[in-house]
């Protein structure tokens, strides 16, 4: 009996160590420039985490190589990084930023950052900023879940294949500005705490919000929606700026109206 209940002891104390495992954010830099898949779960994760390299990219600088490691354009300010290996992220505290975009007043380069591979977030908690302005996702995205306490953007972002908010809460101003999702998208019981902008988003294989919780302003002017628009359940707690939206090709007030009849 005895030796039953100190094996339960040790176990315990191993799941315990397990989940509140710390992890410096540049040994995670370090694995994905050496090529390494990055995986962890019930993690804290300590330390910027730039996924856009910059402070090495700024070795290199003013001299711009077409050819770089950051995949660097003579014709412009902006390096970009591109992340080739697969990223995953489940259950996960950020404790300080995770950064995809870094715009270097200093340098007046633009840093960004895209990935190529898998890159899974789900569940996690970026209690810093989060930037992901101008990242290309290119398989699947998976952001369910996830709690973004400070400043975020995915202003301009593109997703190509599936993507997921399912469930997610952004408690500052929440910014998809100029964003592109080329398959069908799930907002669904998610909560925006403060405004809310999609103002020029494309959703072209359809969206939903279903029982989305927006509690302030919600912006979508000039979005543009092709395919399945699920409001249903969703609220609004002050303004909805709707002002040329096109809803597979009619207007949201007129959409709204029809199919509500």
């Amino acid at each position: 009996m005895k030796t039953k209940i100190t094996l339960f002891i040790c176990f315990f104390l191993s799941i315990t160590f397990f989940a509140q495992q710390t992890i410096e954010a540049n040994e995670i830099m370090k694995d994905i420039k050496a090529g390494k898949s990055i995986s962890y779960q019930n993690a804290k994760i300590v330390g910027i985490l730039d996924f856009t390299f910059m402070d090495e990219a700024l070795e290199k600088l003013p001299r711009k190589k077409k050819n770089s490691w950051w995949g660097n354009n003579n014709n412009s300010n902006e390096i970009k990084k591109i992340i080739e290996i697969k990223v995953s992220f489940i259950n996960c505290t950020f404790k300080d930023d995770v950064l995809a975009y870094i715009p270097d007043e200093d340098s007046g380069y633009t840093f960004t950052a895209s990935f190529e591979n898998e890159a899974i977030f789900r569940n996690c908690n970026f209690q810093r900023k989060a930037m992901f302005k101008y990242s290309r996702f290119e398989k699947d995205t998976d952001f369910s879940g996830a709690n973004f306490d400070d400043d975020t953007t995915f202003k301009y972002a593109k997703f190509d294949n599936n993507i997921s908010f399912n469930n997610t809460k952004f408690s500052e101003t929440a910014t998809f500005k100029y964003a592109k999702f080329n398959r069908n998208v799930s907002f669904s019981n998610s909560i925006f705490e403060d405004s809310a902008v999609f103002k020029y988003t494309q959703f072209n294989d359809g969206v939903s919000f279903n029982n989305t919780n927006f509690k302030e302003d919600l912006n979508i002017k000039h979005m543009k929606v092709s395919g399945d628009f699920n409001i249903n359940k969703m609220n609004v707690g002050y303004d909805i700026d709707a002002k040329y939206t096109q809803i597979n090709g009619k207007s949201f007030n007129k959409y709204v109206i029809e199919n509500n009849n």
